[in-house]
């Protein structure tokens, strides 16, 4: 197994840094918007049936407001800055870009979903496969069902932990805590070369999702590198989607009635949700729109400290050689 590379000659220095690290890998599960609560069904089971009246609801999420600063991770706090600064603000900062905004203010990778649907369309689920790949989770937005898995896959050249959570207002709970294996077959210096690009997948690490009664939120973070973040919703029917690079999304053979819509994205300010009622093959519009979350945010923004500077490295150097990030 593959260790996270750190290199400390100052033993004050390493404790601060150990502390910081601790610090940035819990502070996006406690500082959850945990106004993002949801008044799910308590219907015990979906019901399958053939939908021959259906309608469908289309529509587009937009963001208002300003769009929020990336929060900044300084990469010589973490392992691996080498190879994780590949992607960076040329600077020593990992930026985590939590919002994909068109030029429209369209939102990407926003769930939208009905909720209160006892019975409909059959509900066929493919489990998430999530990759960590340039020190990202990716997708950095999914889609979960409850006691259905989830399956990690490391394609990098370094170490990552998976740390699984659901979370609530209640606060979080963990769900699973494993090693993600690398793929032996990378060269061994391929996690201090900002030049090496190659990706091999390790040993997938497939987990079973078990959340508590009226938990819906899925977040995993890596141990090592705070700035991996990958977020889930976990769907009681199959009357949901995701929106597509231009906010929009489209929800088919609802069977008539007036339910509850619901949109969510991992950092907006609260749930946004509206009533619509779908009519016998109609279709509804219905347009949403999210605030972002305002005030103090996990992590910390990219402002340079003396005490972490690049300096710490010696003649290693971080190249964003695969992304030069901007704000």
């Amino acid at each position: 197994m593959r260790l996270p590379h750190f290199v400390f000659h100052n033993r004050d220095k390493m404790e601060v840094f150990l502390h910081m690290q601790a610090r940035g890998i819990q502070a996006a599960i406690f500082s959850i918007p945990f106004s993002l609560s949801i008044a799910f069904s308590t219907v015990s089971a979906y019901e399958e049936l053939t939908v021959t009246d259906g309608g469908s609801i289309s529509g587009k999420v937009t963001l208002k407001g300003g769009k929020p600063v990336p929060r900044g991770f300084n990469l010589v706090t973490f392992p691996d800055p080498v190879y994780c600064g590949r992607i960076s603000n040329g600077r020593g900062f990992r930026l985590l870009k939590e919002f994909m905004v068109a030029e429209d203010r369209g939102v990407k990778d926003v769930v939208v979903m009905l909720l209160g649907v006892e019975k409909g369309k059959p509900f066929p689920f493919q489990s998430p496969v999530i990759e960590a790949r340039d020190c990202r989770f990716l997708p950095f937005v999914n889609v979960v069902r409850n006691h259905d898995k989830v399956s990690v896959v490391n394609m990098d050249p370094v170490m990552h932990d998976i740390q699984a959570y659901e979370t609530s207002e209640l606060g979080p709970r963990v769900l699973f805590n494993v090693p993600l294996p690398v793929n032996p077959h990378h060269p061994k210096t391929a996690g201090v070369d900002a030049e090496y690009h190659k990706h091999i997948p390790g040993t997938p690490m497939t987990q079973e999702i078990h959340m508590t009664k009226n938990r819906r939120i899925f977040v995993m973070q890596c141990g090592f590198h705070a700035y991996m973040e990958t977020w889930g919703m976990a769907v009681e029917n199959p009357y949901y989607a995701l929106t597509d690079g231009s906010g929009q999304f489209t929800i088919s053979d609802i069977p008539p009635g007036t339910y509850k819509l619901v949109a969510w994205h991992p950092q907006e300010r609260s749930i946004v949700e509206r009533e619509v009622t779908v009519p016998a093959k109609g279709s509804v519009e219905a347009n949403l729109e999210l605030l972002a979350r305002e005030g103090a945010r996990a992590g910390m923004e990219a402002v340079e400290n003396p005490h972490f500077s690049l300096g710490i490295l010696g003649d290693r150097e971080i190249k964003p050689t695969v992304e030069l990030q901007q704000p």
